[in-house]
């Protein structure tokens, strides 16, 4: 579990860069950033030949998708200049319930994301696996 762990935390220090807004989108140190740790987790998969690959990074997605979200909460003030409000029906809604509302959606958001990127990784490190000697 830890190994899992350690594999999702390579994907921090991109969120926290682009929170800082330190990093931004459509360049080389970003692009690094994005694709780095996937690669890691892929090629940790195969070097380790674990059992089920697809599985495995599934779980290392799972856990960057919680860190992704806690990491953005955490950040939420400095990310953002100004709050992002609601709009249509639910702009009238009080402040502190759009917060919630788009802070919810965002955590939410956050753990898709990470899923996803596991699935992915999951599905090209088992497809690699399978095609090994």
């Amino acid at each position: 579990m830890l190994t899992l762990l350690g594999l999702a935390l390579l994907g921090l220090p991109r969120v926290v860069l682009h929170d800082l807004d330190l990093v931004h989108e459509r360049t080389f140190v970003n692009l690094l950033l994005v694709v780095v740790p996937p690669i890691v987790w892929i090629t940790v998969a195969l070097v380790k030949r674990v059992p089920n690959p697809f599985l495995t990074l599934l779980v290392v997605g799972l856990l960057y998708g919680v860190l992704l979200a806690v990491t953005h909460q955490l950040l939420w003030q400095v990310a953002f200049d100004e709050q992002p409000i609601l709009g249509g029906n639910l702009a009238d809604l009080a402040p502190g319930t759009q917060e919630v509302i788009v802070r919810f959606f965002a955590a939410i958001s956050s753990l898709f994301t990470g899923v996803i990127v596991g699935v992915v990784s999951g599905v090209i490190a088992w497809a690699l696996s399978r095609v090994r000697p």
